[in-house]
Formats: C-alpha cells, sequence, structure tokens
C-alpha cells in the first residue's frame, strides 16, 4: 500500500482540471519536464539531420552547377548561380529552425515528432481551439530561451568573462523557468496561454468498445428517437466524444443540461429539450458509429477543430 501510495502522489501532482467551451470538465496531466527536455533534444536531433542532409544536397548541386556555368559561360555566371544556391540555402536553415516546430505544432495532432514519441502534446489551457497565435508566440520566444544565448555562449569562450556569464545567466533563467512554477510552463507558455500535457495513449476502439449501449442503460437498445445527420455528426471527434462519455457516466443533472446546450446550439437542434438525456446518448452512439466506421476507412478525427 505504501509503495503504490508513493507511486500515486507524483502522478497526483500533474493532474489538473481542464474545463473545455462546452462547460465538460476534463481531467488531464501535464507533461514532466523529462519528458518535455527529451522531446526538444529529439527534434533538435531531427533538425540538425535536415540541416546536413539539405547542406550535403545543396553542395552537390552546387558543384554541378559551377562545373556547368564555367564550362558554359565563365566565371561570372558560376558565380551568381553559387551565390543564388547560398541563398536558398540561408532560408532552408531558418526554415528548419522555426517552421518546423510551427508547422507540426499547428496541425490536428498538436505536437512535433519529437513530441509525439515521448508522449505529449501541446494544447490551450482555457480548453478552447490551439490558435496560430498561440504557436507562433510560444516558438518566437524559443528563439529568445535558446536560439539566441548558446550562439552567444560559443562565441564569447568561457575565458571572455562577462559576456559568457551574462549569456549563460541568460540560457540559464529561461531552462530553469519550468521548475519554478506548478505546471511546469516555459517563458513561451506563459506569453501564449499554452501548455504541455501528457497524450492518452488508449485508442478509440478500446475506449468506446466497452460500452455497447448508451452509458448508464441497461439491457438493449432502445428505438432511437433522434436521428443525427452527417453533418451534425461531423462536428465534433474523438476528443469531444470522450469527454461525452464521461459526462454520460457521471450522470450530473446540471452538466448534462449544459452539454445539451452547447451541443444543441452547435449543430441546430431543439427537440431534444426536457429530453437532454436521452438525447446525449443518442448522439453519442450515432456519433461512435460514424467515428469507428471512418477508422475502419482509414479516416481519423482527433478532435472538432481537425480537418474532415
Amino acid at each position: 500500500m505504501k509503495a503504490a501510495a508513493a507511486i500515486r502522489r507524483p502522478r497526483a501532482r500533474k493532474e489538473r482540471i481542464l474545463v473545455t467551451p462546452e462547460g465538460i470538465s476534463l481531467p488531464v496531466t501535464v507533461a514532466g519536464r523529462g519528458a518535455r527536455l527529451g522531446a526538444l533534444i529529439l527534434d533538435l536531433i531531427f533538425i540538425a539531420v535536415l540541416m546536413v542532409c539539405s547542406t550535403l544536397a545543396l553542395a552537390q548541386i552546387a558543384g554541378g552547377v559551377g562545373q556547368f556555368m564555367r564550362e558554359a559561360e565563365g566565371k561570372g555566371a558560376s558565380a551568381q548561380a553559387l551565390q543564388f544556391l547560398m541563398i536558398v540555402w540561408v532560408v532552408i536553415m531558418f526554415l528548419f529552425r522555426n517552421a518546423y516546430f510551427l508547422y507540426f505544432e499547428l496541425g490536428p495532432r498538436g505536437a512535433t515528432p519529437g513530441k509525439r514519441l515521448t508522449g505529449i502534446r501541446i494544447a490551450a489551457r482555457d480548453g478552447g481551439r490551439l490558435t496560430a497565435e498561440m504557436v507562433i508566440a510560444r516558438n518566437l520566444l524559443r528563439d529568445i530561451e535558446l536560439f539566441l544565448p548558446i550562439p552567444l555562449i560559443m562565441m564569447a569562450g568561457a575565458d571572455s568573462g562577462m559576456a559568457w556569464l551574462a549569456a549563460a545567466g541568460w540560457f540559464g533563467i529561461f531552462m530553469l523557468f519550468p521548475l519554478f512554477n506548478r505546471d511546469r510552463l516555459r517563458a513561451g507558455d506563459v506569453i501564449a496561454g499554452s501548455w504541455v500535457l501528457e497524450r492518452p495513449r488508449q485508442k478509440l476502439e478500446a475506449t468506446m468498445t466497452a460500452v455497447q449501449t448508451p452509458p448508464g442503460e441497461a439491457g438493449s437498445l432502445p428505438t432511437q428517437k433522434y436521428r443525427f445527420e452527417e453533418a451534425e455528426l461531423a462536428v465534433y471527434g474523438e476528443f469531444e466524444l470522450q469527454s461525452l462519455e464521461r459526462v454520460l457516466r457521471e450522470d450530473r443533472g446540471e452538466s448534462i443540461e449544459t452539454v445539451y446546450q452547447t451541443i444543441a446550439t452547435k449543430i441546430g437542434r431543439s427537440d431534444g429539450w426536457g429530453d437532454e438525456r436521452r438525447f446525449l446518448s443518442e448522439y453519442y452512439t450515432q456519433l461512435r458509429a460514424r467515428l469507428e466506421a471512418g477508422m475502419r476507412m482509414g479516416r481519423r478525427k482527433a478532435d472538432k477543430y481537425s480537418g474532415q
């Protein structure tokens, strides 16, 4: 018992309650500092490999272009071609350093390859959509936190006295920032209103096959009273389905009414008034069937913000 309690305590310190715009209270787990550091190291390795491969490819192209230009038109044209390739190289390096994080974190999974491998993702702390402004803000701060001080430290050298100490202090303050706040936020997360969470590892099939009838109802499935069109079901995904399942299992009247009002407004329905629980149960069942069918066809909708 003591061993189990000792394991449980660190886990409990990372658990939070996220309230979605639909009014659903959803338990989440803040990612550990080690997982975040591991994800960053993996992403930096991926970026470095991409940079090296791109540099080698451009070097091969430059060699061939230079030789061709020298033979065809002389040294002047060759120099211009090499200058153009140098500009291309600078642009590619800039994109790898900055666009890499933006591209993956703006995607439906909200995670870079490094984050996906360590089982974490970024999310909005207010429970809403992770916007482009949030992702851009947190990644612009990464330049200040990481990509600016490291080159300064390397250029200054330990024998440069105050310049090296200033750069090292700058780097240390930002790197230690997650140690001094409860949610392990880096400065970019504070500015952007985001945080990094552990991703649930269970698959949708495992979550849903345990419930073959609407939650809280036993016996055979009653005749459907409410039928929902494809467009009405398409507005939500796996994340909302699991949240709705939790609300139905808890069976709290206030939560059911709040969620009913949100969903009914979203899909433009008002025929479930006074029969909210059955409306939500049948919406849950039909949404679950739609998502399972989509997964069999190779399609997956992670949440309401994902593409169809």
